[in-house]
């Protein structure tokens, strides 16, 4: 670690240059000659990301920031607290620390966290971090992670892990077989040394290849963050063969929504029916989570159609997703799209629709934006539809 980005003079530079651009700072001259300016550039990029994604970082003095890579990859401190909710004890083994965002709220719900780098200098980028957050139950080894396991020989309440997704031959993958370390391949490995295993797998991986890939799955966490998925958390537990519970979660500054249910029930058949007042549309980690039959029944609504995912009913409810009153309805044709859209300006959603948004804005000439959207589907008659709505819950 360059302890020499800790002096003041460096600090200050980089905390007034917060939000600038790297590219228009690198054709500056270099202010500190015997620094290499490519690491102080680098710390001010890291810091700026870190402003949104890592506020208690950002605004505690003299943390060091690794590199690019590292910064993209952490959890951010939303993700981090929420994986912390759900599990604590008295010792947990992190064995891909990485930076330590989920360690060090980690340390909050257990008496010991190890956290394992075999990045000899990010290990001690985050050992000194953490000294400067004031966190004295985190223990930093350098090494690889399985190596540090049967060195250790001690039983965890729980083990976690957040294999990387860069490959040297494939580059950015997803997959966990061609993740590092190959989760697949050491689970009976990592049974030895616990019952309990949590593992945090890109948002991009299908549920049933995960399944494919892992056993003793007993819960599957889909986190999105204002609606964007970031990520999947897998709870293993060892000899665990029962049903497979999903929880849905998406955070938000207005409230955090959840939805569970369990895996068979996404065969489970929903009502059908044609539109009433109101319109829902599940939130993105519902979406991703598959459940589309499980939500309508969770919530007494009847569905457009059973490849639509959406969602109707005549009495207003609070639902994890949008939530639409329809103000009118027409079939998808020409002379009623000429009426009622064409030269206008609505927020325009396609589902089970035979055209894409793009080329529906072009055909009629809409315009993006505004207070009105239009959903375009296919209802449970399979008549291609065109709903006119006013949002009512975000």
């Amino acid at each position: 670690m360059n302890l020499d980005l800790l002096n003041p003079v460096i600090q200050d530079f980089i905390n007034q240059n917060i939000s600038v651009p790297v590219t228009q700072l690198a054709l500056q001259k270099n202010p500190f000659p015997n620094q290499d300016w490519p690491t102080i550039l680098n710390q001010i990029a890291a810091k700026t990301k870190a402003k949104r994604k890592l506020p208690t970082w950002f605004n505690t003095e003299n943390i060091v920031y690794p590199g690019k890579i590292n910064i993209e990859q952490t959890s951010s401190e939303v993700t981090a607290n929420y994986k912390a909710s759900l599990i604590s004890g008295n010792q947990l083994i992190d064995l891909t620390g990485g930076f330590g965002i989920d360690d060090y709220y980690f340390s909050k719900k257990f008496n010991q966290v190890i956290h394992c780098e075999i990045n000899d200098e990010l290990s001690e980028i985050v050992s000194h971090n953490f000294k400067q957050l004031a966190v004295q139950n985190i223990s930093c080894y350098q090494n690889d992670s399985a190596a540090i396991l049967k060195s250790l020989d001690l039983h965890f309440d729980w083990i976690y892990i957040d294999p990387s997704r860069r490959s040297d031959v494939k580059g950015k993958v997803f997959m966990l077989k061609d993740c590092l370390p190959n989760v697949t391949e050491l689970l009976d490995f990592y049974f030895l040394y616990s019952n309990h295993i949590l593992i945090k797998t890109a948002p991009i991986l299908d549920i049933s290849a995960g399944l494919s890939e892992l056993k003793n799955v007993k819960t599957i966490h889909i986190v999105a963050v204002d609606n964007e998925v970031k990520e999947l958390l897998w709870e293993l537990s060892k000899d665990f063969t029962a049903k497979i519970e999903i929880k849905t979660i998406d955070i938000n500054k207005n409230r955090t929504a959840k939805f569970e249910f369990y895996l068979n029930e996404k065969n489970v058949n929903s009502q059908l029916g044609l539109p009433q007042k109101y319109l829902y549309e599940p939130n993105n980690a519902i979406m991703k989570s598959g459940g589309f039959n499980a939500i309508g029944n969770a919530f007494s609504l009847k569905k457009l159609h059973q490849h639509s995912h959406l969602y109707t009913s005549d009495d207003i409810i609070t639902f994890p997703g949008r939530v639409f009153e329809i103000q009118q309805q027409f079939i998808y044709a020409k002379n009623d799209m000429k009426i009622h859209l064409e030269k206008k300006q609505y927020n325009i959603t396609t589902r089970n629709f035979p055209e894409t948004v793009e080329n529906i804005r072009k055909k009629w000439k809409i315009k993006d934006g505004g207070n009105q959207y239009c959903f375009l589907t296919t209802d449970t008659n399979n008549n291609k539809i065109v709903l006119i709505c006013t949002k009512i819950q975000s």
